[in-house]
């Protein structure tokens, strides 16, 4: 074969291989626009989830402090409640001991504690 074949072969081949080439070029580019915009949405959702985690570290410590403060005043209501609750079992005790102590006033008044009295009947027939 001959040198001159051999070069008009080879330059055909190049020929050939042209929109492959042009091809490849493009599909690189793409893909490196593509390669960026998919950067540029990782780093907008890292950044999303960055906010969203300072987001939850807000809340739950507020949900903390809501906790802390809730069971204080549960605390707080109860003691209060407690302290009524003792004040009226020393009111009955009071009223109870005062009664016992001074007679209760209802045990001498009123029918139902009045001694029964013996009542005849005459009955009387006419005829």
């Amino acid at each position: 074969m001959d040198d001159s074949v051999k070069i008009a072969l080879v330059e055909q081949k190049l020929e050939d291989m042209k929109p492959i080439i042009f091809k490849l070029d493009a599909t690189i580019e793409k893909l490196s626009e593509v390669n960026t915009t998919v950067s540029r949405m990782l780093a907008v959702h890292e950044e999303r989830l960055s906010k969203s985690e300072e987001i939850d570290s807000v809340l739950f410590a507020k949900i903390d402090e809501l906790r802390d403060k809730m069971d204080r005043d549960h605390n707080d209501v109860l003691s209060r409640l407690q302290g009524l609750e003792k004040k009226v079992w020393i009111g009955i005790g009071i009223v109870t001991s005062l009664s016992i102590f001074f007679g209760a006033p209802w045990e001498s008044k009123g029918p139902l504690n009045n001694q029964p009295e013996s009542v005849i009947l005459e009955t009387s027939y006419s005829r």
